[in-house]
């Protein structure tokens, strides 16, 4: 029996409170192409549990899960390994129901860990001020967008070409909203950043440049140069990070003059879950801009008898103060997954973050090296870290199928990423991390030559 609480007559009069004539209004801003008109063909209306989880588990064994195969795909979400500590420690009871900590009385160990887990994110990214974390990367930058609105009273964005399409997508739907502009560009097939094109397209009514770094091509921006640039204007240069271990062995972004730095935390800790929940990382450069910060900062203080403590110092967003005045409505932290980005940091260490980055470097590099011995191939980047773009010479889709019948999930491919855009098609992105052993990158090498024959 289904249990539905509400009658006729209370929606009647809830719709006639808020005015609006049907239920169908509270959903007009989602595009009719996205609404479904009745229930999911296929599905039955009801079975008993047995059959649900009978039939969920035939669907997942159609799954081909990164654990089975050899593994290269990145562009923004990747396989790192998690110790079973982390999984471990997040599973405590006091950590795994934990919510919002608003008494700091009862919540001290949940407001030191995200505490730690901000002073973690601000060394990591060079900045002064790190947030209690976000709900992803891709609504971390938008967020930055607006806060560079609300620092310089500009509303113009310009956008990287090798930003993740993604994330463009976040800013596009957020500014219909809000009215701003998303000056945003498709990346170019060269192995190096055209900042003197991104530097061109830099006015006086820019607000802020967002620069993606590592880029979605795993190239690596000149970030001090587009901040010189965005600076001279009056505009903030915004940073993006989707893979944080890269910061074990590539320079902050704060360090190179980045005004706010954003970025994805899932590779630490998370896991790929499937595609979430993820992690958002948030941090300024300049003390200035705390009160411009949305979310959360957990901070340092002493109780009545002069003992070490920690509180909810500043909540910008809009369960807390009046609408007009929050920065954000983003009402969590992705807390849990926090605590796992948190723990897995605090295990490697500098040293381990710094060796962890070099190991996955070195991989990168030898599959460079095997890849462009294969005929058909050319490997694009002048420069990369864990993840490169190669160009196969067809549609890469086609080969990216190929290959996983073979059981080699072989990237992400710019076809996918980019469907409209039929000269990106070409294009592969893989990504190498501690997990890939030097038999998969010759499994991957093998295969390809083979499917490109």
């Amino acid at each position: 029996m289904r249990y539905l609480p509400l009658t006729d007559a209370d929606r009647s009069a809830m719709l006639a409170t808020i005015g609006a004539a049907s239920v169908d209004d509270l959903f007009v801003d989602v595009p009719a192409g996205a609404r479904l008109s009745g229930p999911v063909a296929g599905l039955p209306l009801h079975q008993s549990e047995m059959a649900v989880e009978r039939h969920m588990r035939a669907l997942s064994k159609k799954n081909l899960a990164a654990a089975d195969a050899a593994f290269f795909c990145g562009a923004g979400a990747y396989r790192h390994h998690v110790p079973a500590t982390v999984d471990h420690i997040i599973q405590r009871g006091e950590f795994l129901t934990a919510y919002t900590p608003y008494q700091p009385e009862i919540a001290q160990g949940t407001l030191q860990m995200l505490f730690e887990f901000q002073s973690q994110v601000a060394r990591l990214y060079g900045c002064a001020v790190a947030n209690a974390s976000m709900y992803d990367g891709s609504t971390a930058c938008w967020e930055a967008i607006a806060m560079a609105g609300r620092v310089t009273r500009r509303s113009r964005a310009v956008l990287s070409g090798g930003l993740h399409p993604h994330y463009v997508e976040t800013a596009r739907t957020m500014a219909k909203f809000t009215g701003d502009c998303i000056a945003d560009a498709l990346p170019t097939l060269d192995g190096t950043p055209d900042t003197a094109a991104l530097v061109a397209r830099i006015d006086d009514e820019t607000a802020c440049v967002v620069v993606q770094y590592p880029d979605i091509l795993g190239r690596l921006p000149d970030l001090a140069a587009i901040a010189e640039a965005a600076h001279a204007r009056g505009a903030l240069l915004i940073a993006v990070n989707t893979e944080p271990v890269a910061l074990g062995a590539c320079q902050s972004p704060g360090e190179l003059g980045a005004d706010i730095v954003v970025g994805e935390g899932q590779a630490l800790g998370v896991g790929l879950q499937f595609g979430g929940p993820y992690l958002g990382l948030f941090a300024v450069r300049d003390v200035r801009h705390v009160r411009q910060m949305p979310g959360r900062l957990c901070g340092e203080t002493v109780d009545a008898d002069g003992k070490r403590g920690f509180v909810l110092t500043l909540s910008t967003r809009e369960q807390h103060i009046r609408r007009e005045k929050a920065t954000s409505n983003i009402c969590t932290n992705s807390g849990l997954c926090a605590l796992a980005f948190s723990i897995h940091l605090t295990l490697l260490g500098e040293k381990g973050l710094r060796a962890l980055a070099a190991e996955n470097h070195r991989l990168a590099c030898l599959a460079a090296d095997r890849l462009a011995k294969v005929p058909g191939v050319r490997v694009l980047n002048d420069a990369f870290f864990n993840e490169f773009t190669v160009l196969l010479g067809q549609d890469a889709r086609a080969v990216v199928r190929k290959l996983a019948d073979r059981k080699v999930l072989a990237g992400v491919s710019l076809g996918r990423l980019y469907p409209a855009h039929e000269a990106l098609h070409e294009g592969l992105v893989v990504a190498f991390t501690e997990t890939t052993s030097e038999e998969d990158i010759e499994t991957l090498a093998s295969a390809l030559q083979e499917v490109l024959a």
